[in-house]
């Protein structure tokens, strides 16, 4: 049976058999993985439909890439990962591969990304043999990607984000986090909407509707040291979002 790709689902035989599966979205032009997510029944097909086309948010990398394979010509390729799975071992095994494949337009970080995701040996010594974080201060936590590079850290942990305003503008300082463990704190000026003429060293990406960044300096001294490799406290099992309030 081949059928086009706009019109494929699963019967319900095999969604049945399927359970909760683990799937990848592939380029057909380089046979790049552009996204992985779990599901069951017909998920893994719902992104081609008029979830992907509908401009319900330009911001997304996953809905950008569908958009540039469909106005090429081509259609996504679904792979099936891993299926017959409880819901915990698929959120581990889409963690897994969240982390195995760079590149992907995957938002949010896989289950348990964020905690106990790839790093290198001597990152888990710090992580487990770190001090508690006591914050003390009206902070905006901010989960980012590992960097070296501290200006690149800056820009990570300043823009752009979906949050709560109000919230985010009651912070004093911003706390960079991966893995639990935090990377950079910055003294917070003000947040501005995410805009060009706001932000302009992103240029057009600083387009962003409904996102807000911060201005801010790098923390010193004391206040540094004070959270600078410490330990945030745990996030709630399955908490994904990457933005967490303290004292506020």
């Amino acid at each position: 049976m081949n059928l086009p790709t706009k019109d494929l689902s699963f019967p319900p035989e095999v969604m049945a058999a399927l359970g909760s599966y683990v799937y990848r979205l592939l380029d057909p032009r380089n046979g790049e993985t552009f996204y992985i997510g779990k599901g069951k029944g017909n998920r893994v097909f719902t992104h081609i439909g008029g979830e992907a086309v509908a401009e319900t948010d330009d911001l997304d990398a996953r809905l950008d890439r569908i958009r540039e394979i469909r106005n090429s010509g081509f259609t996504v390729q679904h792979v099936i990962h891993r299926h017959g799975l409880d819901d915990a071992t698929a959120f581990e095994v889409e963690g897994a591969l969240m982390d195995a494949y760079s590149g992907i337009s995957n938002i949010a970080g896989g289950h348990g990304n964020r905690d106990r995701g790839v790093a290198h040996a001597r990152q888990i010594i710090e992580r487990y043999c770190a001090e508690d974080a006591i914050i003390e201060h009206k902070a905006i936590e901010i989960n980012v990607a590992l960097t070296a590079d501290y200006r690149a850290l800056y820009s990570a942990t300043r823009f752009a984000w979906r949050l709560d305003k109000r919230r985010a503008e009651q912070a004093e300082i911003a706390l960079a986090v991966t893995q639990g463990l935090i990377i950079g704190v910055f003294q917070i000026e003000k947040w501005l909407p995410a805009t060009e003429e706001n932000f302009p060293e992103f240029g057009e990406a600083a387009e962003r509707p409904g996102r807000f960044g911060f201005v801010g300096v790098p923390a010193k001294g004391d206040l540094a040291a004070f959270y600078l490799r410490k330990k945030v406290p745990p996030k709630q099992r399955g908490a994904a979002n990457p933005i967490r309030y303290h004292n506020i």
